[in-house]
């Protein structure tokens, strides 16, 4: 059975830091790209950063390039997303995916609030 199951999350406070990490199991985590998203209220869901199977350059989307960095343990099947420099602007449910050619894999997204 594939699963994807995530933590950290909850709330932070503007400037400040979170982590979110997804730990996999039941499929090749190695060979599969792994991806955060999130979705906020009222938004359509974004891919926030992406690292590849085979590691390499990762993918961040320009609002988060310099705050956020993904990063991935094959020896552990993790993919964790650290957060810095927290914006109110990044309040939304952040959820785990794993793809490779025509298999995807979703965590169960967990909320992350940014608040004072």
């Amino acid at each position: 059975e594939v699963q994807l199951v995530e933590a950290g999350g909850g709330v932070g406070q503007p400037g400040g830091a979170r982590k979110r990490s997804c730990a996999a199991s039941g499929y090749a985590f190695s060979l599969y790209d792994m991806s955060w998203y999130r979705q906020a209220p009222g938004k359509e869901r974004e891919l926030v950063a992406r690292i590849v199977s085979g590691g390499g350059s990762p993918y961040y989307v320009d609002s988060v390039k310099g705050r956020f960095t993904i990063s991935r343990d094959n020896l552990k099947n993790t993919v964790n997303l650290q957060m810095n420099s927290l914006e109110p602007e990044d309040t939304a449910v952040y959820s785990c995916y794993a793809r490779r050619k025509g298999d995807a894999y979703w965590g169960q997204g967990t909320q992350v609030t940014v608040s004072s």
